[in-house]
């Protein structure tokens, strides 16, 4: 009788979006997603005892639960939603009415009453609307209800069973208290705090496989050498090569660790990040103790193609294979795309019976025309994004295809013995007997790796990494260890895929400027780490749309001033006319304010330039082994003004010269700064080499420690004009 092992391998992952020496994330997906598919898919497999699966955990979506769960990373959404609805101040409204509707609206917002009503209220599409003139269209009491709807509408069936409290919140539907909030929000957490243990003590008892990916989700193959691209596409523009195998080597000694601590054992699996393979990924992988990995049919097909021999898919799929040099060899199973991307891209379409019957009709199918008696079907595929679209989360399709396997009416209907397997029970089941001697190199996406490199973004991005990455390696052996391994590890983060991913002009997303925004500050923080200024390029996006037109960051002077550098605002008419530098984010935006300053102006006399800081009050313990780094740049010449912000003073700051990259030079000690009530400060143009009409850039940057926790503008540098000889004319006024 022929026997037919069936591996559902669900692949749990989300970037890293927390920027460690801010201590802040900026995006919720992990916590909301915690709450729904992480929860939901463990929860329903408890159900089912007779039912084996195999779930990949990226180390980094690991270690943010770790994190959510233990409250030792602030998240920016959920700050806004604890925040007291009567409290909350126009920016804040505005970020709530701009991003508090994120979740798909067919099957999350619609059927909440009171949540659709509040999207009918906002509108449908708020892209260049004036936020805070659409958030006075709410009462406090919808700002409240709807700070509930979108925590408690990404609750899923798992947790709802498990929680009868959130159901009844559901039916009660509007006039929610704040006492109810902060319930829906324990509640979240002690769902987020579960979900590992409920996964391990699934391993433990064996129902279950936890495979892992390289720990910050990189393209291996693009982080060995960006040149295996060509491989599959040699007419894509590549940018410097990038050429890091012991990159590639840490990324996977830190899974296999970061699992072990987790899990209480080390992983034999392994979904290489967007199921991407080469040769030379091979060795890596086993000299770490990982046994078997996972990829697409495309890859299949190519690396037989490359062996000449014809690809025919009924024989040649659905069997594991070995590859790899003697001694490091792997197995190797090729996931059935057809079915795996039913479940992602297909069934929500349908019934839940239509598409249980449906994968009994396919499988039915492949094992008949199968042409060895035992056979593998690998149903690989994100286990955490589909259930989005299915109205009831996927819980009755799931629920009907688990019970066809526990119940083996499979086996009857197909005359053959049929059950769901862990990836590592299929290959012990059913050895590999066919050894690949090439495997192609190449993702699940097209065979190839051309969503993360060849656009030119995605090159400038790479370019940017492997300078970052040179400097690094110079710098690193006269580091301390604990600094060395900060920096390195915002290194790792940086080569994630998912930043990549966004880059170019493949997909769209809101949350683009974001992605584009954190992956320049892991890189920002590696310089940091190394006690060296960042390039001026991390200050700019590399994304070609901005988030803040240049307007909304600088308010240009209309007069030549002279402040009295004293601390203090002496006279009304002292900063009238003054330029200004927007310390606050655009509404909306996926940061808030943050560091010492609430206010920045800067003026220009016949000889000097003058700079105003006026203090947040809530920040001023900050001022702590914090100082203050002012870069201005003109097309020759660098310069840097520095002083630091502990009580009492600043009495003097310092300017030095950039004479090369990392090189400074002091140009003097000067005492032209005072601080009382505000800081003002005073530096000659002459001493910064300006001539009137030269323009320049501005960048202000908060650090403490060493670290950089805060950039006024945050964005991009500030560009400013230095005055002509017609200034005063031009800006003469009644």
């Amino acid at each position: 009788m022929r026997h037919a092992y069936v591996c559902f391998l669900w692949h749990m992952h989300q970037p890293y979006y927390t920027d460690p020496v801010a201590g802040l994330a900026s995006m919720p997906w992990v916590r909301l997603h915690a709450t729904k598919a992480y929860y939901d898919m463990v929860h329903l497999l408890e159900q089912f005892p007779a039912v084996r699966a195999t779930f990949n955990f990226t180390p980094s979506l690991l270690l943010q639960l770790q994190e959510i769960g233990e409250g030792a990373v602030r998240d920016l959404f959920l700050e806004h939603t604890q925040r007291p609805a009567a409290d909350l101040t126009e920016e804040e409204q505005a970020f709530i009415i701009r991003h508090f509707f994120a979740a798909n609206w067919s099957t999350m917002v619609r059927p909440y009453r009171r949540y659709h009503e509040l999207l009918v209220k906002r509108g449908v599409d708020v892209r260049g609307q004036d936020l805070i003139k659409l958030a006075r269209r709410f009462s406090t009491q919808d700002f409240l209800d709807l700070q509930v709807w979108h925590n408690l509408a990404w609750f899923g069936y798992g947790a709802i069973q498990r929680y009868p409290r959130l159901a009844t919140l559901r039916n009660k539907n509007r006039g929610y208290t704040e006492q109810d909030k902060q319930e829906v929000l324990a509640i979240q957490r002690t769902v987020v705090q579960a979900i590992v243990p409920r996964y391990r003590a699934l391993l433990e008892r064996g129902q279950v496989e936890i495979s892992t990916t390289p720990f910050f989700h990189p393209i291996l193959p693009l982080v060995i050498d960006t040149e295996i691209t060509k491989r599959a596409r040699p007419d894509l523009p590549l940018p410097a090569r990038f050429h890091a195998p012991e990159d590639a080597s840490m990324q996977l000694r830190m899974a296999v660790d970061f699992h072990r601590r987790t899990f209480g054992r080390p992983p034999v699996g392994l979904w290489p990040s967007e199921g991407s393979v080469c040769p030379e990924l091979l060795p890596l992988a086993h000299h770490v103790g990982l046994r078997w990995l996972a990829t697409d049919e495309g890859i299949l097909a190519r690396s037989l193609e490359m062996e000449g021999r014809p690809w025919n898919r009924r024989s040649a799929l659905y069997r594991p294979y070995r590859a790899g040099p003697p001694g490091q060899e792997l197995t190797v199973l090729f996931r059935d795309r057809e079915l795996s991307d039913a479940f992602g891209f297909v069934y929500y379409r349908t019934t839940p019976e239509s598409a249980a019957e449906d994968v009994a009709r396919r499988l039915a199918q492949i094992i008949q025309e199968a042409e060895q008696e035992s056979i593998v079907v690998p149903i690989i595929l994100d286990g955490e994004n589909p259930w989005e679209h299915y109205h009831d989360g996927g819980e009755r399709f799931l629920s009907l295809l688990y019970t066809m396997f526990s119940s083996r009416k499979l086996d009857q209907a197909s005359d053959a013995v049929i059950q769901t397997s862990t990836v590592s029970e299929a290959i012990e089941a059913v050895p590999p007997v066919h050894h690949l001697s090439t495997l192609h190199s190449g993702s699940w996406i097209n065979a190839d790796f051309k969503i993360w490199i060849g656009h030119e973004e995605d090159n400038q991005a790479w370019n940017l990494l492997g300078y970052t990455r040179s400097r690094l390696a110079a710098v690193a052996p006269t580091l301390p260890p604990d600094r060395a391994e900060a920096a390195r590890r915002e290194l790792y983060a940086a080569e994630g895929s998912d930043w990549f991913w966004w880059y170019g002009d493949d997909f769209e997303t809101d949350f683009k400027a974001e992605f584009d925004r954190l992956f320049r500050t892991h890189l920002r923080n590696v310089w940091r780490h190394m006690g060296l200024a960042p390039p001026d390029e991390l200050d700019h996006p590399i994304i070609r749309f901005p988030l803040q037109s240049e307007t909304d960051v600088v308010t240009k002077p209309v007069a030549l001033l002279t402040p009295t550098i004293d601390g203090l605002v002496t006279d009304f008419f002292e900063w009238r006319g003054a330029g200004s530098i927007n310390t606050r984010p655009p509404l909306g935006a996926m940061w808030k304010a943050e560091g010492p300053l609430a206010g920045i102006r800067y003026a220009w006399s016949r000889e000097g330039f003058f700079l105003r800081f006026d203090f947040d009050q809530s920040a001023a313990d900050r001022g702590r082994a914090s100082q203050v780094e002012i870069t201005i740049k003109s097309l020759s010449s660098t310069f840097r003004l520095t002083f630091s912000l502990e009580e009492p003073g600043p009495d003097h700051f310092v300017l030095t010269r950039s004479e090369g990259p990392d090189s400074w030079v002091e140009v003097g000690t000067y005492h032209s700064i005072g601080r009382k009530k505000i800081l003002e400060l005073m530096v000659p143009t002459k001493d910064l080499s300006l001539d009137a009409g030269q323009e320049l850039s501005l960048s202000i940057v908060v650090l403490e420690h060493g670290l950089e926790v805060a950039r006024y503008p945050r964005q991009w540098p500030a560009a400013l004009t230095v005055p002509g000889p017609e200034f005063d004319a031009v800006c003469w006024r009644v």
